[in-house]
């Protein structure tokens, strides 16, 4: 045995130091784990998970005369001056003179502060980021800087100059380079590990041992090698998350008897012929889809993804009357009282002449009402109850719940969905939403569920336009909201941030989000529903409406609908403005603009670059439903590149799935659906839009290799990562 083979710990002991705390590694001082813990790091695991969000190839340093303007690259030099400025109150940058032999190059550094201190004059350093020029200079803004070693020749860290260099996300209170030493020492701890994944997988891929994955990705010999370890690695992550995800539909038929659903029964055929339209062919077969899963003797679990308008509704009905014909059930939950209230009206008079009996419960139902609704659910006389959040209530107890639908099923906790099915034994569960979610990323985090989508309206829309605005030509887009008012339309007016100081909102993100993610994606503040919002300003909400009331819309009547409203009070806002007894809604809130209202043409959102593209484009889909095209304009005052070029794709295209698939490409998966998606957060590597043939292979690989072995009793390494990972109750093995 060689010596450094003697140095390595067991596999056994590497394998349990993977969960040790990370100030069993050397170097992680009480301090250093502070700061590591501020960074999402608290155990081995999590160190070595710790991956770099980049690298610097100093195997191709360019000097300031040579670096091209627009690209990136790496420019080593010497540091003639640093100083901190501080333009705003709450804004500081510190500027950096670098000089070589050819020239001198700016560096901008916003929101570093210590840099002022840590960089001293005659100081050889390495910047790596975009070259710009401005004011007669070339410059980089927030490139990353690395002091270079002190001996002549030497890159960062001492390390040598044709070095690939990992930059880990770090801290004010922890560098980089610290970073980088503390993953060097977690990595000597479990390097030889047990590898989780089956032999037989790796060679099939030609897959790296994650060792070697390990130890490639954070310090390659090259980038190729870099390369050929993230793609091991997020092979791992979506193969232990489609595990997780089938294992958990596994523990939901345990011990109950799933119903094979009728799907071809008297209400079936009577609700055919009460619909007063015919399905479009991808509506037919979206319902082929559902009926098939639930006439499966397995639970299902159905995914319909459509976009704004498409009919999902008229879909999801049919699956309601195959739970009556089935002797059951069905519970179907919205997210809010307007949704749930426009569910049971639109869907009301098609379930009565097929004969099927239902209601509604909702927080504002009164206290005789609810009674008597509970009472004829738990007894059995209703075949199905539309709600809010109120369905989760103990007290709401079906007699025999067979289905369960949840309407904007993103909008939900893992654990509000959860409870919901809990009302049954192990019964269907329908999912709808509206969010345009790409297959790729439906199978990443729905690899449990059979999936339907809808692309195409059951109608021609005459559809609409969508400009992008800057703030102070917001002139524009009221003139054309007047225009459409004088023409006896209506108008939206969106203001989310209402009453919140740009500087409050920046100083609350940053606080949430690293200087990091910001460089990644502007907006500090990623809407994609009400729960994302602050807490509404009602004063200032108030005042803005008084302000369109009185300066810009005095002819027509303006309504206000903000957060802090009662339920009730939102519904009377909302039927007003349906019934076209105000003309004008602005709206602090997002999810309450649900209502179709095909008089409704316009619709001006400020503070446009604050939210997700998939919520803007389910916003505009509110105007241009009727006779009449729609006007969307997107008002920002942002003056960042990145996030107008991401508002421009909205003037572009009115597909979803292709504004979705463009945000993800900007964006984690976990920004598109929200972080409510059980095992959204677990994906570090995988890119859903370039990696779909490795999201394909591991469903499949995870669908097989539970079907040979449903426990993973003969793969007892992978159920211990999967049990770890996810806590999950029906992992056997390990």
């Amino acid at each position: 045995m060689s010596g450094a083979e003697k140095r390595l710990p067991s596999r056994e002991a590497a394998t349990l130091a993977l969960d040790a705390p990370v100030t069993t590694v050397k170097g992680v001082s009480p301090a250093r784990a502070k700061a590591l813990e501020a960074l999402g790091v608290s155990t081995v695991r999590d160190l070595v998970g710790h991956f770099p969000r980049r690298y610097i190839d100093l195997s191709d340093v360019r000097t300031v005369a040579s670096a091209s303007i627009g690209a990136s690259c790496t420019i080593c030099g010497t540091v003639h001056e640093a100083k901190l400025k501080r333009p705003k109150p709450r804004l500081s940058l510190t500027e950096v003179t670098l000089v070589d032999a050819t020239g001198t190059l700016m560096v901008t550094c916003f929101r570093q502060p210590w840099l002022a201190e840590q960089l001293k004059p005659g100081m050889a350093v390495a910047v790596a980021g975009k070259v710009e020029f401005d004011f007669g200079f070339k410059r980089m803004t927030n490139p990353f800087v690395e002091v270079m070693g002190e001996g002549a020749g030497e890159g960062p860290s001492g390390e040598g100059v044709g070095a690939i260099i990992p930059v880990h996300p770090a801290s004010e209170k922890l560098s980089a380079a610290w970073v980088r030493r503390l993953v060097r020492e977690g990595l000597g701890q479990v390097r030889s590990a047990f590898d989780p994944l089956p032999l037989e997988e790796r060679c099939r891929y030609r897959l790296m041992s994650r060792g070697q994955a390990w130890e490639c990705i954070h310090f390659p010999a090259t980038m190729a090698e870099a390369r050929e370890a993230r793609r091991r690695l997020a092979y791992e992550e979506l193969l232990l998350l489609e595990l997780h995800l089938m294992m958990e539909s596994q523990a939901r038929e345990a011990g109950a008897s799933p119903v094979a659903h009728v799907v071809d029964g008297p209400r079936m055929q009577a609700l055919a012929a009460a619909l007063p339209f015919a399905l479009t062919d991808e509506q037919a077969q979206a319902r082929d889809e559902l009926l098939a899963a639930m006439a499966s003797p397995h639970a299902a679990n159905h995914l319909l993804l459509g976009d704004v308008g498409t009919g999902k509704t008229a879909v999801a009905v049919h699956a309601l009357a195959a739970a009556a014909d089935s002797g059951g059930q069905a519970l179907f939950m919205a997210p809010t009282e307007v949704l749930a209230r426009q569910h049971a009206e639109g869907l009301g008079p098609w379930l009565d002449q097929a004969g099927l009996r239902f209601g509604l419960l909702t927080g504002s139902t009164p206290a005789h009402e609810r009674a008597e609704v509970l009472a004829r659910l738990a007894a059995g006389e209703l075949d199905a109850l539309f709600g809010t959040h109120a369905l989760l209530e103990p007290e709401v107890a079906p007699a025999s719940m067979t289905l369960a639908v949840i309407d904007e099923q993103q909008r939900f906790g893992v654990d509000q969905r959860s409870r919901l099915l809990e009302k049954g034994s192990a019964p269907d569960a329908l999912f709808l939403t509206a969010t345009p979610i790409p297959r790729s990323l439906a199978l990443a985090l729905f690899g449990n569920f059979t999936l339907s989508y809808l692309r195409r309206g059951p109608k021609q829309q005459v559809g609409r336009t969508t400009r992008v605005l800057a703030k102070q030509d917001i002139g524009q887009a009221y003139e054309a909201a007047r225009a459409a008012l004088a023409r006896g339309e209506q108008v939206y007016v969106v203001c989310p941030l209402i009453g919140v100081s740009s500087e409050e909102r920046d100083g609350a993100a940053a606080s949430k989000r690293s200087v990091e993610a910001e460089e990644a994606y502007h907006p500090v503040v990623a809407i994609e529903d009400d729960g994302d919002l602050p807490s509404d300003n009602a004063a200032a909400a108030e005042q803005e409406a008084a302000f369109l009331q009185a300066k810009i819309f005095g002819e027509h009547q303006v309504d206000l609908l903000h957060g802090q409203m009662s339920a009730a009070d939102k519904q009377a806002v909302m039927d007003r403005f349906r019934a076209g007894e105000t003309q004008v809604l602005v709206a602090t809130t997002v999810i309450e603009v649900g209502v179709d209202v095909p008089a409704a043409t316009v619709m001006v959102i400020q503070d446009a670059d604050r939210f997700g593209l998939s919520q803007l484009h389910q916003l505009r889909g509110r105007v241009g439903r009727g006779s009449r095209p729609g006007e969307v304009f997107l008002v920002s005052a942002s003056q960042q590149e990145p996030a107008l070029a991401r508002l421009r794709a909205m003037e572009t295209t009115d597909d979803g799935y292709e504004l979705a698939t463009y945000d993800l490409s900007l964006r984690r998966e976990g920004d598109i659906v929200g972080n409510r998606q059980s095992g959204a957060s677990s994906l570090k590597l995988v890119n859903v839009v370039r990696d779909g043939a490795i999201i394909e292979a591991a469903q499949r690989d995870a669908r097989a290799l539970l079907e040979a072995d449903p426990g993973l009793t003969e793969h007892r390494a992978l159920a211990r990562e999967v049990r770890l990972l996810f806590g999950s109750g029906a992992v056997t093995g390990g």
